[in-house]
Parts: structure tokens; sequence; C-alpha cells
């Protein structure tokens, strides 16, 4: 009986432990048009999603001075590494700061990763995805380098394609290389790992006759990837990101052309079933990812304002 009863007492602390130090979901988000700078939303469940009052960093570099794409994800010292977009156009760069609270914030930085392509129009929409095999940070983004690619019914100012460096503290970085090449215009990627080499990047076709959201298939997280899926979404489709909620992925993206954000729940990235009926976001919503982060830091979110 006495065993018994430490068993049950072990059992029960277990998941006093793992309640205590279970992590609540994070989104980030802006508003229009952007100058206002980083919003963010939590959840318990990864679909009821509650809006944090007000905005939690004002862009303050980029010729436009405005924040629009907010990326963070948690570095493996629990430090918060965030990228966004600081131009609609023109800029060679993104902007970037890091947090241990997302309360306050590193200097801003403005990372000239175009600096080598005079001609380039933009830098949208940066990305980061932490490596925890080379053990470093992966970063990606959109950029239009006129007449370097084949191009359909694009504009020659709106043919865009992938590019990535990688860093380990922020500091230095590789050089810019392609990252993906579909043969089409594409932006707003997300690397996902969904296993030992198995990885997804969930893509934007953004071709005229498409603009809607993809997915393709890789054993590392700077790719190769094989040829991209049939469309996931429908026409006027952008900012996808991904979040595991129990044992399947949920795909979240803007579905601008309805003004509206919608999801998608998947365990494999080739079926997905349409969950957009049991989420609920904040009014005003605009592309950005999800994190994790503890009680402790958002105890401390909502009692700074």
């Amino acid at each position: 009986m006495k065993k018994i009863f430490i068993i049950l007492t072990l059992s029960l602390f277990a998941v006093s432990y793992s309640q205590k130090k279970k992590e609540i979901y994070l989104f980030t988000s802006f508003r229009e048009p952007a100058t206002e700078g980083l919003y963010l939303a939590y959840s318990e469940d990864g679909y009821n999603w509650k809006g944090l009052e007000g905005s939690f960093l004002k862009p303050e570099i980029g010729a436009s001075k405005i924040m629009r794409d907010p990326s963070i994800t948690k570095g493996a010292d629990g430090t918060y590494h965030m990228v966004w977009t600081t131009d609609w156009k023109g800029g060679n760069g993104f902007g970037y700061a890091s947090s241990k609270d997302l309360i306050y914030w590193s200097k801003q930085e403005y990372i000239p990763v175009m600096k080598n392509e005079p001609e380039v129009v933009n830098v949208w929409a940066p990305e980061i995805f932490y490596d925890d095999v080379k053990k470093e940070y992966i970063i990606i983004w959109a950029s239009t380098i006129p007449f370097r690619f084949a191009k359909g019914v694009e504009e020659e100012k709106n043919n865009h394609r992938m590019y990535y460096v990688t860093t380990k503290d922020f500091k230095t970085f590789s050089d810019t290389k392609l990252y993906y090449e579909p043969g089409f215009s594409v932006i707003d990627c997300v690397i996902v790992k969904k296993g030992k080499k198995d990885y997804v990047l969930v893509l934007k076709d953004n071709t005229r006759p498409m603009r809607n959201i993809k997915v393709a298939f890789g054993k590392s997280p700077l790719g190769p990837f094989n040829k991209s899926s049939e469309p996931l979404t429908e026409y006027l489709s952008e900012g996808p990101t991904v979040v595991k909620v129990g044992k399947n992925w949920l795909l979240y993206y803007d579905n601008y052309g309805s003004k509206n954000y919608k999801a998608l729940s998947t365990s494999d990235f080739v079926h997905f079933e349409d969950v957009s009926s049991k989420i609920k976001l904040p009014e005003g919503h605009k592309h950005g990812t999800i994190t994790t982060i503890s009680k402790k830091v958002l105890k401390g979110l909502m009692e700074k304002k």
C-alpha cells in the first residue's frame, strides 16, 4: 500500500510540475500602416488568441521606419530573436533586435543582406529558423532582382526568389545565397522541422494567377526541396506560419482576399483539414509567426501596460 501511495504521489507531482512548466503560445503581429511596431497575442490551446494591448517595440530603423512581418524564434539560451521588414520598397536589409522578456529589447540593428545587389527592389518578410543540428540560425527572405530569373506575367520588379544567410550570434553572418528557386515568383516561406532529415517548406506562390500557399519537402532546412504541391489555400492568401499543437500541426495564414484569417490542421503536410471555424484572433491581426513563452514572461507582458 505504501508503495502504491509513493507512486501516486510521484505521478501527481509529475503532472503538477508539467502544468507549472507549460508553455504559452505567442503570435507576433503588426497593424497597418505598420508604423506602430510589434503587436502580440497569446493562447493556451493554439486556437483561441487574446491580444495584448499596444505595441511592444516601435520601429526606429530603415528608411520607412515601419515594422512588417515580425518573426521571432527562441534560441537555445532562452533569448528571443526577432527580424522584420523595414521597407515596403527600397532598402537592402531587414531589422533585428533581441530580448529576454519581450519587453526590454536590444538596440535595433539594420542587417544589409543584399548590399552586394545594387538593383535589388526589396527585402520582404524575413523569417528565422533555429537549426538545432548545426546550432545556428537560418534567416530567409524574398527579394526581387530585375532580369535575374525567367518570369511569367509578373513585372520584373515583382519576380521574387528566396535568399538566406546563417549566423550563430547575430553579429557575423554568412554570405547571402539563393535559398529557393522553384521556377516562379515566391515569397513568405516558412521552414518546419517535421522530423530527423524531414523538413517542410511552406511557401506562397506569388505568381499573378496563383497567389496561394503550397508546400515542398526536403531532407535539410537548407534544401534542396522537391517540386511544390498543388495549392492548399484559395486565391489571395499569404503569410503562413506553423505551430505544433498536440499531435497535429496548425498552418495559419492571412486570407487577405476575404480579409480574414484561416487555419489548416495536418499530421503529415499532405492531408489537411480546414479548422478556421475553431480559431479566434484579435481584430486587425497581420502576418507574423508563432513561438512559445513561459507563464512568467506572459505575466510580465500583461503587467507592462
